[in-house]
């Protein structure tokens, strides 16, 4: 058996180590130890194994392999692979520190994260929960996955959040709580939905997969509503390979979360509630370890990607690029742009860039309200959000992550343009 071939022996099959010869095992680990050699050599070297030149939406963000191994090496010696080891424990002061908020609970992936939320609020069962057909699948199946039903509100035309002019015609005596999304690191109006709940007594819950490390007015997106969650995907701007987050400051949460994703198991005798297992492994801790001293880098480069897709692209008749809100800090996770009154239609535009090895993301579409599995459920509420859906049919993103060159990006925009 090779080194590189025992090393993610071990990775992936916990115990593995046991299996193999103690010698074996220690010339593998030594090579790791040894500047990763071999590893180093496999990735400077991955894209030789490539048939082509393909260019996705996203490429995951990696720290360097010698600092990640490094995080393996304590768990290694610690044995502690999961269940709210010391790497879970560390990662978690840190995402506090770097959200400001009091308290940070970590998850295997933001959906369950996002579900564990809804419960941990004690709300009626049943109860209407207000959110935006304009997300990602998750948003919208928690909701219902969790006994809630969601009423969906339509989106603002210049930055694809919850249209919060729209918010309070929707609250009637059976609704509960919002579920606004930040989309593409714009916040949503935090301001006016914090008012609009106060006024009602309702909870807040924004979902917040895409503004990892964005800032209103100079405070975190983590800091708004009663509970924020982050998604830690491997193909966000801040990834842990998957994994997610809560963000809030009530103390009352922290015990309840923590049992709710432990299968409600307090202690050796005593098990408190129905719980189930979202527990973030050491592995992925050890990944947000890593990334975090990295993110302000990459969001800097995604930055710059962006400003020059804007220097190509925008005041182009019929494309409308999304621009950044005033008094907020982005993180450049996506870069959208609306096809209408182009030349090409968005599914166009889609296909000439995907017969050049170019992949972009119908992202989002469709509107979660149009979806199969609501068809009977939700049976008039796509005709309530009008924008939601024009969007939805109009919008591509194009690729955007740390590394993309100006390079790739003019040919991406050549072929828009041409």
């Amino acid at each position: 058996m090779s080194h590189f071939k025992a090393f993610w022996y071990m990775i992936y099959n916990n115990t593995g180590y046991r299996y193999l010869s103690e010698n074996l095992y220690q010339n593998a680990l030594n090579k790791v130890r040894d500047k990763c050699q071999v590893l180093v050599f496999y990735n400077r070297n991955r894209n030789k194994t490539m048939s082509d030149n393909r260019i996705f939406v996203t490429e995951s963000s990696l720290p360097p392999l010698e600092e990640y191994v490094k995080e393996l090496e304590d768990i290694w010696d610690s044995h502690w692979l999961t269940n709210m080891g010391v790497k879970h424990q560390e990662f978690e002061r840190q995402l506090e520190s770097y959200f400001g908020v009091k308290h940070v609970t970590l998850f295997t992936n933001g959906h369950l994260a996002l579900e564990n939320a809804l419960q941990v609020l004690d709300m009626k069962k049943g109860g209407e929960i207000i959110t935006s057909p304009y997300t990602f699948a998750s948003t919208t199946h928690a909701i219902v996955r969790t006994g809630f039903v969601p009423v969906f509100c339509d989106i603002d035309e210049d930055d694809y959040t919850i249209d919060t002019g729209r918010i309070e015609s929707l609250i009637n005596e059976n609704t509960v709580a919002i579920v606004p999304v930040h989309v593409y690191g714009n916040m949503c109006d935090v301001d006016k939905i914090n008012n609009i709940a106060k006024k009602y007594g309702l909870k807040v819950i924004y979902d917040a997969a895409h503004a990892f490390g964005v800032r209103y007015n100079g405070i975190s997106s983590a800091c708004f509503g009663d509970i924020s969650m982050f998604s830690f995907h491997a193909t966000k701007v801040f990834h842990t390979i998957e994994g997610g987050c809560l963000a809030f400051d009530d103390d009352r949460y922290v015990q309840k979360l923590n049992d709710l994703k432990n299968f409600g198991i307090r202690d050796e005798e005593n098990v408190e509630c129905v719980g189930g297992n979202g527990k973030m492994s050491e592995f992925q801790a050890a990944m947000g370890i890593c990334n975090l001293r990295h993110i302000d880098e990459w969001i800097e480069k995604r930055k710059r990607a962006a400003g020059y897709y804007l220097e190509r692209l925008d005041g182009i008749k019929g494309i409308k690029i999304c621009k950044e809100k005033k008094n907020t800090v982005s993180n450049y996770t996506y870069f959208p742009v609306l096809f209408e009154g182009y030349k090409y239609s968005r599914d166009e535009v889609f296909e000439k860039l995907k017969e050049k090895g170019i992949y972009a993301r119908k992202y989002f579409y469709p509107a979660t309200n149009e979806y199969a599995c609501y068809k009977d459920y939700l049976s008039d509420d796509a005709g309530r959000t009008p924008v939601a859906l024009k969007v939805s049919k109009n919008i591509l993103t194009l690729p955007l992550y740390p590394d993309l060159s100006e390079a790739a990006i003019d040919d991406i925009c050549d072929i828009i343009l041409e």
